[in-house]
């Protein structure tokens, strides 16, 4: 059978890259034609257009590419009616891929699969109308995502979630603390991980307070960064102002957490990716206008809480420090309670458990590849 994927993000062509793999499996002939990036054409398949050109990020970019943006969806659209696949298949990216769906639903008889729902749960639930509209079948990756969908009738699969699977396949799964210690020529203390986000932005807000947080815990500890794809290590060391010693090392994020004591974390799918590794954590975000985020937080986001674990398992499971509680007094005194004080942080590696039973079983992308190839079969 013959797909077309429209991926627009790095995370999105890991994802699309997995479920190409997992349909291969299914689809031995399977043909390929994307949006996308170098892991999709890893599997195989034509790779029509790079994420890099498509992944304009904030108002202000969007606004000056707009042509740029017009030109790649329209491109898209005559491409896909040109290659007429037996299946669409979206990955989150909703801005540039709902206009996409709207297009093949309304001109194409060719059913429209969406695999990680945007986080429309969040913000922008007046989309969920344009999912009942144009989307066939939406496969989500969050388990809470079944019951919100479901208020709006909307029927969805949870099919499980690629961090599970990620943590579950990765390289030094069953490494010791000396064996991490001594690969990486670092002292025999124990560690507090230090991940301060995946843009330099981010970084620059982040990373300072986290330093002067845990500065006094230097003669007990030892404080490693987990430097973020496509970051220089050399970024860190740049604008890291405290004195206090530090280690960078990239691409080892999972075996920095795996032997972590403690970890300081930024929210996103690090927060996850902390809990599923056991690093009892704080998720600590700088934004901007503090007292106004926290505003806009608690009266534009439709969310009880930022980061995935607490989402997940509906209560705070780890404390948040972000905006206004962003401070070094606030994540000191977190960081001793789950570094000292034993009930607290045995109560938080139980909830961990918990959220580990909501998420399930790895397979997210064979349960996806699945759902997708029965359909097309029962179509046929």
């Amino acid at each position: 059978m013959k797909y077309y994927i429209v991926a627009g993000e790095a995370s999105g062509d890991l994802h699309a890259s997995n479920l190409m793999k997992s349909l291969k499996k299914l689809d031995p002939d399977a043909e390929f034609r994307f949006f996308g990036g170098d892991l999709m054409k890893s599997v195989g398949g034509t790779l029509v257009k790079h994420y890099r050109e498509l992944a304009f990020m904030g108002i202000i970019p969007v606004i000056l590419n707009s042509r740029t943006i017009l030109r790649n969806l329209s491109l898209c659209k005559k491409d896909i009616k040109q290659y007429n696949p037996d299946v669409v298949i979206l990955v989150d990216y909703p801005g540039f891929n709902l206009n996409i769906a709207k297009y093949v639903k309304t001109n194409l008889s060719i059913p429209v699969h969406y695999y990680i729902s945007p986080k429309v749960w969040a913000w922008k639930e007046y989309r969920v109308k344009s999912f009942k509209k144009y989307v066939d079948e939406m496969l989500c990756i969050l388990p809470f995502e079944v019951e919100f969908f479901a208020k709006h009738n909307y029927k969805v699969h949870y099919v499980g979630n690629p961090t599970v699977d990620a943590i579950n396949e990765r390289e030094y799964k069953d490494e010791s603390f000396s064996d991490f210690i001594k690969h990486n020529n670092l002292p025999n203390k124990p560690i507090i991980a230090l991940l301060a986000g995946s843009r330099k932005q981010e970084i620059k807000g982040n990373i300072n307070t986290m330093m002067e947080a845990v500065k006094g815990y230097s003669e007990g500890y030892q404080f490693i960064v987990a430097g973020a794809p496509g970051i220089n290590s050399s970024f860190y060391k740049d604008n890291i102002l405290s004195k206090t010693e530090v280690t960078v090392l990239t691409g080892q994020t999972y075996r920095i957490l795996a032997q972590s004591d403690a970890a300081l974390v930024t929210s996103g799918t690090a927060t996850l990716e902390a809990a599923l590794l056991n690093a009892p954590q704080v998720v600590c975000y700088h934004m901007p206008a503090p007292k106004l985020s926290q505003w806009g937080f608690r009266n534009i986001l439709h969310i009880p809480y930022i980061s995935l674990v607490n989402l997940i398992c509906n209560f705070e499971v780890v404390k948040e420090l972000f905006a206004a509680s962003f401070t070094v007094d606030n994540i000191r005194t977190e960081l001793k309670q789950i570094l000292h004080v034993k009930n607290y942080r045995h109560n938080m590696l139980n909830n961990y458990e918990e959220m580990r039973q909501k998420l399930g079983n790895p397979g997210a992308s064979d349960n996806a590849a699945s759902i997708i190839y029965k359909k097309l079969q029962n179509k046929s």
